[in-house]
């Protein structure tokens, strides 16, 4: 990876990391299905385009129809709590937990798909990254409850992440990227917006040019660019060289939450960082031996 790659990389992983907070502001102009519904739909025609202009097949066969229905399942549901969770925590809380899913993944895989057990260097990362969540659901006693309650909902669709993630990386080699990722924004963009219509009230706020600015960002840049993007990169490097630079997201999500919606920061979100961060440093970190 030259150096110009490497910093296009933590370009993508900036992005990715502002992407709570493009939701969460969103979320102050649009209904929470409405905001989903929209943002899936034009991220799926966006890559079906893609996809038709790359000639890269769509057809799924035999059993991978009800792989994906299940997969569907499972985003829907997962992403119905994320932005429920959203709604009622801040930006930085939702982005620091979000980034709990390569702990959860570890813990699941180590069950689930043979071979793959946890490390003590794993096991380390894990246990820090949990800590720096509990030093958040430990904050300060002034922090609101439903700051909490969203934290604890933004926990619960991070399991779900975590599930579908396994379920995917045991059944990936049957597909390519564009499958894995269209399928379960083509299943789940009606029927946010169909709860949108029933049970956002109202469905549309209010718009001004910052909501706009929002939706765009989350659909346009980081749902449609950076997915083809990073996997361009995941194709070409790999996903060890680019998980060196997966710490800079709750980085990046905390300090634009901080800068753009005005966020407080204290003492037990600055340790969650600190611990979070160092986690997934610690799992990812590659360690060599020399030779005698």
């Amino acid at each position: 990876m030259t150096f110009g790659v490497a910093l296009y990389t933590i370009f993508l992983c900036v992005l990715f990391g502002a992407n709570a907070v493009a939701i969460k502001y969103s979320l102050m102009g649009l209904g929470l299905f409405t905001t989903a519904g929209v943002r899936f739909g034009t991220a799926a025609i966006l890559i079906f385009l893609w996809a038709r202009y790359k000639k890269i097949p769509l057809k799924l066969k035999g059993k991978q129809i009800w792989q994906m229905i299940l997969v569907s399942s499972i985003f829907s549901v997962q992403l119905c709590c994320f932005y429920n969770g959203l709604a009622r925590t801040t930006a930085s809380h939702g982005t620091l937990i979000a980034n709990l899913l390569p702990f959860v993944i570890l813990i699941l895989a180590h069950f689930f798909i043979p071979g793959d057990t946890i490390t003590w260097k794993k096991f380390s990362g894990i246990c820090l990254g949990f800590a720096g969540v509990l030093f958040l659901l430990l904050d300060e006693p002034n922090v609101a409850g439903d700051i909490k309650q969203g934290d604890m909902i933004i926990m619960i669709a991070v399991l779900l992440w975590g599930c579908s993630a396994v379920i995917v990386k045991s059944i990936i080699s049957d597909y390519n990227p564009m499958q894995i990722t269209i399928y379960p924004m083509i299943c789940c963009a009606p029927i946010y917006l169909i709860c949108g219509l029933l049970f956002d009230d109202p469905m549309i706020i209010h718009i001004n040019t910052g909501i706009l600015t929002a939706l765009f960002y989350q659909t346009f840049i980081t749902a449609a660019f950076g997915f083809v993007a990073w996997n361009s990169l995941l194709q070409r490097f790999g996903a060890t060289s680019l998980h060196s630079f997966i710490f800079i997201m709750p980085l990046a999500g905390v300090f634009f939450g901080v800068l753009i919606l005005g966020e407080p920061i204290t003492v037990n979100l600055l340790a969650s960082i600190l611990f979070i961060v160092t986690g997934i440093i610690v799992v990812n970190m590659r360690i060599t031996r020399k030779s005698m």
